[in-house]
C-alpha cells in the first residue's frame, strides 16, 4: 500500500511504516534544516519542501493512506472551529482538506498527550466531528512508547481514521510485554561519545560513531529543579526537541534532593552528568544505526529526533493498520469472489 506524510520531520513515522511494509511515495516538509538528512534516508521518496498551505489537492498523489503530526498550535486552533473554509495558515485543517479531497483508506495524525486535557475537549469534540464529515470513522488513543519496543516514557495520542465504505473501526495494538532498558538500548555507546564543538557546533569529525557527540553548557535552575538521570535498568525519560533538556546519561547517580524544585549533582561525580548524545537520542527513539542526522548545530540533531514518533511505535501501530484494511477488504470481497465462482460454475 501506497503512503503520503506530510510534517514528515526526519521520517521517524515514516521509517515505521516502511518497515512494516508500506511505500512512503511521497512527503512534505517545510523546515529546510530536515531537508538533507529526510532526502539521504528516504531514497524512493519525493519530498516536497512547500508549506501544505500551498500545496494544491491534486498535486498530492493518490495513495492508500495519509499521516503525519500536525503541529500542536494548530490542533488547539480547531477548538474555535474557524472551519474549512477558512483555513489559510491553520494547518490542522489543511490536513483535513488534503484527506477529503484524496479519500485514502486510512490516515493516522498524531498529537502531544496534552491534547486530552479538558482545557481542548471543545478542540477534540470539533476534531472527531471534522474527521467524521470527511468520511472516517475515527478511533483515537493516549499510548506509551515503552510499551511498544522504545526505551521511554513517552505519552502521545494517535487519531486513525478507516474510511467508512470499509466499514470496521480501528484496534489498536496490544502493549507488549517486555520493555527495552537503556542498558539494552545504548550501553554499547557509554565511553564513545564526544562534546559538541564550542558554540555547540558540530564535533562529527572526532565521532567514531555518527552523531554520538553532546551538548555542552551550563544546566537551567528548571532542569535542576527534579531528577534528570534513570538508571540503566529503566527506561528514558521523554526524548524532548530541545538539547538543552535532553536527559542525563545513566552514567550518573540520579541527582540529588535538596529541597522542593532544587536538586544537585551528587558531590564528587558531576563529571558523570553529561547530557545524552545526539546518537543516543536517536537509538532511544528507535531509529537505527544506519540512519544519519545531518546538522551544523547539535541543537538541530536534538530537535530532529525529539519532534519524531519513535519509529518502533509507528511500526507496531502500521502493523495493525496494514492488517485490519486488508482484512477488511478480503471480508468485502467475499461476495464478488463467490458470484464470479458460481457463476464460473454455471458456465
Amino acid at each position: 500500500m501506497n503512503v503520503v506524510s506530510f510534517f514528515a520531520g526526519a521520517g521517524g513515522l515514516d521509517l515505521g511504516f516502511e518497515q512494516a511494509g508500506f511505500n512512503i511515495i511521497w512527503a512534505n516538509e517545510y523546515d529546510k534544516e530536515i531537508w538533507e538528512t529526510y532526502e539521504r534516508n528516504h531514497n524512493d521518496t519525493i519530498l516536497d519542501k512547500r508549506s501544505i498551505i500551498d500545496i494544491k489537492e491534486e498535486e498530492v498523489p493518490q495513495c492508500d493512506g495519509i499521516i503525519g503530526g500536525p503541529p500542536c498550535q494548530s490542533w488547539s486552533e480547531a477548538g474555535a472551529l474557524r472551519g474549512i473554509n477558512d483555513k489559510r495558515g491553520q494547518l490542522f485543517f489543511d490536513f483535513i482538506r488534503i484527506l477529503q479531497a484524496k479519500q485514502p483508506k486510512f490516515f493516522l495524525a498524531e498529537n502531544v498527550s496534552g491534547m486530552l486535557a479538558s482545557r481542548h475537549s471543545r478542540a477534540l469534540q470539533n476534531i472527531k466531528e471534522m474527521f467524521k464529515e470527511a468520511g472516517y470513522k475515527l478511533s483515537f488513543k493516549l499510548l506509551n512508547a515503552s510499551y511498544f519496543g522504545v526505551p521511554q516514557d513517552r505519552k502521545r495520542v494517535f487519531f486513525v481514521g478507516i474510511r467508512e465504505d470499509l466499514n470496521f473501526e480501528f484496534q489498536f495494538p496490544q502493549p507488549l510485554k517486555d520493555k527495552i532498558t537503556l542498558k539494552q538500548a545504548i550501553g554499547d555507546l557509554k565511553d564513545l561519545a564526544v562534546p559538541a564543538n564550542e558554540g555547540n557546533k558540530t564535533n562529527e569529525k572526532n565521532c567514531k560513531i555518527p552523531n554520538h557527540e553532546y551538548m555542552i553548557g551550563g544546566f537551567s535552575s528548571m532542569f535542576m529543579s527534579r531528577n534528570r538521570v534513570r538508571s540503566w535498568d529503566e527506561q528514558s525519560f521523554t526524548i524532548q526537541a530541545g538539547g538543552r533538556h535532553a536527559p542525563l546519561h545513566p552514567q550518573a547517580p540520579k541527582m540529588k534532593f535538596v529541597e522542593q524544585n532544587v536538586r544537585v549533582f551528587v558531590p564528587g561525580k558531576e563529571n558523570l552528568y553529561r547530557r545524552l548524545s545526539v546518537r543516543e537520542c536517536a537509538r532511544i527513539q528507535t531509529f537505527p544505526n544506519d540512519f544519519i542526522f545531518y546538522y551544523n548545530n547539535v541543537s538541530a540533531g536534538y530537535k530532529m529526533i525529539g519532534n519524531a514518533v519513535p519509529v518502533n511505535l509507528a511500526k507496531h501501530i502500521a502493523i495493525s493498520i496494514k492488517a485490519q484494511v486488508e482484512n477488511a477488504e478480503k471480508r468485502l470481497n467475499k461476495p464478488t469472489i463467490k458470484r464470479l465462482e458460481l457463476e464460473n460454475t454455471a458456465s
